[in-house]
């Protein structure tokens, strides 16, 4: 699946990844290839997107998470 993390003015991450995980109000939670549409606030937390070469880890302090047709974008400081 496709994953964008970006602000405004920086894109922290753009590419495929086989996983991401982050935290929202109700606790952590994952979102896989083919997951269904979602949008939630992200609360402070790391993100974790783990692709074939690995993981990558991003520190945020909030964000907005909308995934739909196999795409996960990651608004942060809104």
């Amino acid at each position: 699946m496709k994953v964008k993390i970006h602000t405004p003015f920086t894109v922290y991450f753009d590419d495929e990844a086989n996983s991401v995980s982050a935290e929202n109000e109700t606790g952590l939670f994952d979102i896989l290839p083919r997951h269904k549409n979602f949008m939630t606030l992200l609360k402070p937390c790391e993100i974790t997107v783990r692709t074939s070469n690995g993981e990558k880890k991003f520190l945020i302090s909030k964000g907005v998470m909308h995934v739909k047709a196999d795409q996960v974008v990651v608004f942060l400081d809104v």
